[in-house]
């Protein structure tokens, strides 16, 4: 996963949700500004992109498609490594 597809799902979150990214970095990684900082051209450790991808498979909306061009996070991939 890299950082603009996790842009793009932030993106289509918060857009279904109603909720601010700034909200979302709170649930997601407990970071306010962790998807303003990947908006602004910042990056981040592979271990918290899979940790940040698998909170929105976990919490996706039921009533949204998952981006079809972002592979989405099995739920026991974490059990297998």
């Amino acid at each position: 996963m890299n950082s603009e597809q996790i842009q793009a799902l932030a993106s289509s979150y918060s857009s279904h949700t109603g909720l601010k990214v700034s909200t979302l970095g709170v649930y997601a990684v407990n970071d306010g500004k962790f998807f303003l900082r990947l908006i602004g051209g910042y990056d981040c450790r592979t271990k918290t992109a899979q940790k940040v991808a698998e909170w929105f498979s976990d919490n996706w909306p039921t009533d949204l498609e998952w981006p079809r061009d972002i592979p989405r996070p099995s739920a026991n991939q974490e059990d297998a490594a």
